[in-house]
């Protein structure tokens, strides 16, 4: 009877170890699963859609072929609990992905995030045809426009109001959140140089403020010219001087300009062409940027009304018709 006991005894714990052994080796197994790399050979999105399971996951990866067997993956979520509570959205995989870093980046609701830059210096035209290829975005063309009015803003003047930077979203977000944080952007940073400007500017709101810095904008592409045009363009305004700005004409020229301003164009009355109207445009004729609005804000301390380009992005700038005409025979008319 002792001796049967302990036979007993004996083969439970065998059978305990055995299944111990057998337990651990499970669990190893499913670890190293874990561990294993997504099958991609590149960059793929993957939609998880709202209210889909943890098993309704595992059979979507494999039907996607990103993973083989897709029990394994159930089995390891047992082990591994947290990994089961999935969030809806767009993800990445990446083919570095192993599949634990690929179910944290679910579990944490880590989406794929798209960036827009939006550059400075071209219109809301030149924007539109941007807006209109992002993807997972849709774009309408009144979105503006709304944007203005749910601000208070009911002149349906858009242009030059957005800010240009480089601004991020997820699938599903909308153009008009998207387009609302520029404009608020460009508030803030609008407001900020009218309430700082430098004394006795020669313009008497921060929307005349914009359309300046919108012309600078245009006017040069070197950080380090933006405050001496500024102040030729300032300087012109104290002095009652038409601004004689090509980017003006351009701007209101629309379609019909295909690279060349012709002297019927100079001549032409429109509220943008600055050979012929006094004082500002009517609206900002692109979206300046920061540094175009501070500028505006501070101007140089010079007497420059005149400048030309020197055809390598750098101008001559001068105090006097006489100087300038020498610049323009020299860098325009080869003399």
């Amino acid at each position: 009877m002792k001796k049967m006991a302990v036979v007993f005894i004996a083969s439970s714990l065998i059978v305990l170890v055995l299944a111990g052994m057998g337990a651990y080796w499970a669990y190893q197994m499913l670890q190293d699963y874990g561990r294993s790399p997504i099958n991609t050979p590149s960059p793929i999105e993957l939609k998880v859609e709202r209210g889909t399971s943890f098993y309704e996951l595992a059979s979507q990866l494999q039907s996607k072929g990103l993973i083989e067997d897709a029990q394994k993956l159930k089995w390891l979520a047992r082990i591994k609990p947290s990994i089961a509570h999935i969030r809806s959205g767009l993800y990445q995989v990446d083919p570095a992905d192993s599949i634990d870093s690929l179910l944290l980046k679910i579990a944490k609701g880590q989406e794929k995030v798209f960036s827009l830059t939006l550059v400075d210096g071209l219109t809301l035209k030149e924007w539109s045809e941007q807006l209109k290829t992002l993807p997972h975005m849709s774009f309408n063309t009144d979105v503006f426009n709304r944007v203005l009015l749910a601000n208070g803003d009911e002149s349906n003047l858009p242009e030059g109001k957005f800010f240009p930077d480089t601004y991020q979203y997820r699938a599903g977000e909308s153009l008009f959140d998207l387009m609302n944080t520029s404009y608020q952007k460009m508030q803030q940073e609008l407001t900020s140089a009218w309430e700082n400007r430098a004394a006795n500017l020669p313009v008497t709101s921060s929307y005349q403020l914009l359309i300046l810095a919108s012309i600078i904008e245009k006017e040069t592409a070197k950080a380090e010219e933006r405050p001496q045009i500024a102040a030729v363009f300032m300087n012109r305004l104290r002095k009652g001087m038409r601004l004689q700005t090509d980017p003006s004409v351009i701007y209101g020229m629309g379609e019909r300009y295909k690279g060349n301003i012709t002297r019927k164009d100079l001549r032409e009355l429109t509220p943008f062409n600055t050979y012929r109207i006094k004082g500002l445009t009517p609206t900002p004729i692109a979206a300046p940027s920061g540094a175009a609005i501070e500028a505006a804000a501070h101007p140089a301390t010079v007497d420059y009304l005149y400048f030309v380009s020197r055809n390598d992005g750098s101008h001559v700038f001068s105090k006097t018709l006489k100087e300038h005409n020498r610049a323009v025979n020299k860098y325009q008319r080869n003399r």
